[in-house]
């Protein structure tokens, strides 16, 4: 994708052990076979230092991505998103509401690498790994839905192939079921909110990424103000 901003207009949070940005869609946060530019260079750049990656975003998806700036936090962080202490909160967009206005899905997902995507399976199934999500129907419009989701797990695709396995596929996401692209190929999947302690000080950081400058998202604006 084109970079038509410098990356310090992306910056939402910094101190001398992180740094949080608002990933635009369509941005790897690492470097790919693609030449695109990536977050993590842009960001490296910005700061004039080495970065640390302590988690990722899919590349059609926007939102929050936070990078350690010190070994020691990387390391801690990466230790909470894996033993979930980090609340982790999601806005998608689909075409087809779920049954419930809100509820949780349990599946299991096997990570096909060959083709990028994540089957999942409703019951346990060798070679796979628990998926927990908790969603709710925020508001609807005449033809979408927005419906805010809190990650338990942090699987390869999760939202987007579990929302594909109710029949709810993210607006876009022709990998998982959408009938078409968005023109961007970005997918209306946004990493909104990030709560956790600070790696040093053990003080809550709560980060909200504002949603991107799309009529779609914000039509649904007035929802989560």
């Amino acid at each position: 994708m084109d970079v038509l901003f410098r990356p310090g207009d992306l910056v939402l949070y910094k101190n001398n052990q992180l740094i949080a940005f608002n990933k635009p869609a369509g941005m790897p946060v690492q470097a790919d076979l693609t030449e695109d530019k990536a977050l993590l260079n842009l960001a490296e750049i910005y700061t004039k230092s080495k970065l640390w990656l302590i988690h990722r975003l899919d590349r059609p998806v926007s939102g929050l991505v936070i990078f350690a700036k010190t070994k020691t936090a990387q390391q801690t962080l990466s230790a909470d998103f894996q033993s979930r202490k980090i609340k982790k909160t999601y806005l998608a967009v689909v075409k087809n509401a779920p049954e419930l206005e809100s509820g949780t899905l349990i599946h299991y997902l096997k990570h096909d690498a060959k083709n990028n995507r994540s089957i999942v399976f409703a019951e346990n199934k060798p070679d796979t790994q628990e998926a927990v999500l908790h969603y709710q129907i925020l508001t609807s419009s005449d033809n979408y839905h927005l419906l805010q989701i809190d990650l338990e797990t942090g699987r390869h695709h999760q939202i987007r192939a579990q929302l594909a396995a109710i029949g709810c596929p993210i607006k876009g996401d022709v990998k998982y079921g959408a009938r078409r692209n968005n023109p961007d190929r970005s997918i209306h999947l946004h990493a909104w909110k990030l709560s956790f302690s600070h790696p040093v000080d053990q003080t809550p950081v709560d980060l909200v990424a504002p949603l991107p400058d799309d009529p779609l998202w914000k039509a649904f604006l007035a929802a989560i103000q």
